[in-house]
C-alpha cells in the first residue's frame, strides 16, 4: 500500500513544494506562539495562573 502511494506521489509534478510549505507554516506558527508567550506582561501571567481557581 505504501509503495503504491509513494509511486503515485512521485508522478505528481510540483509535489515537492508541500513539505517545504508545511515546514515554513509550522515555523512561522511556532515563532508567533513563542513571541506571544515571551511578550506577556506579569499581570497577564498572574491572571492566567489564577484562572482555574476562580
Amino acid at each position: 500500500m505504501l509503495k503504491y502511494i509513494k509511486n503515485h506521489m512521485a508522478t505528481i509534478e510540483g509535489i515537492e513544494i508541500y513539505p517545504i510549505f508545511s515546514l515554513v507554516l509550522f515555523t512561522v506558527f511556532f515563532a508567533v506562539v513563542v513571541w506571544k508567550v515571551v511578550s506577556l506582561r506579569k499581570s497577564e501571567i498572574t491572571k492566567l495562573e489564577n484562572t482555574p481557581f476562580d
